[in-house]
């Protein structure tokens, strides 16, 4: 399976902060939309870094308070793995592990087409694992 295979059943809707906004307003988007992080876009609408709950308690424990008054660029991550469309899954798995990320932009063409999480992956795998055990009960049951 493919990273599109998950996009196809999740969907392809990517959650962004600007660069520019105010951190408690990006605090107030997570919330709201009950995510861990946000794809930050910088003024020309590119891919600028990821802004996470992470970054929000690194920030706290860093800068108490004054961290919510701060920009999301002063605190988010600027390096951001990504991955495409055409990626296995495991592979993306090895990715997220390899960088100790939970969330991989998706990538085609230099524009962000979906976002996935470590969530999405695991999902994927019990639902795979769940469909395996009920081929076998299957099997089991026909052999009777």
């Amino acid at each position: 399976m493919t990273v599109a295979d998950i996009l196809h059943h999740k969907g392809r809707h990517v959650s962004t902060v600007r660069s520019i906004d105010p951190v408690g307003t990006a605090i107030r988007k997570l919330d709201e939309e009950r995510i861990g992080a946000l794809v930050v876009l910088d003024r020309w609408g590119k891919l600028a870094g990821m802004f996470s709950e992470r970054d929000v308690i690194h920030a706290l424990a860093r800068d108490g308070a004054a961290a919510l008054e701060f920009e999301v660029h002063e605190l988010m991550t600027p390096d951001v793995t990504t991955c495409t469309p055409t990626d296995r899954l495991g592979a993306a798995m090895e990715v997220m592990t390899a960088h100790r990320v939970r969330h991989l932009p998706v990538m085609e063409e230099g524009r962000i087409v979906g976002l996935i999480s470590i969530g999405d992956l695991v999902k994927h795998r019990l639902d795979e694992k769940e469909q395996e055990a009920a081929v076998l009960r299957d099997i089991t049951r026909a052999r009777r």
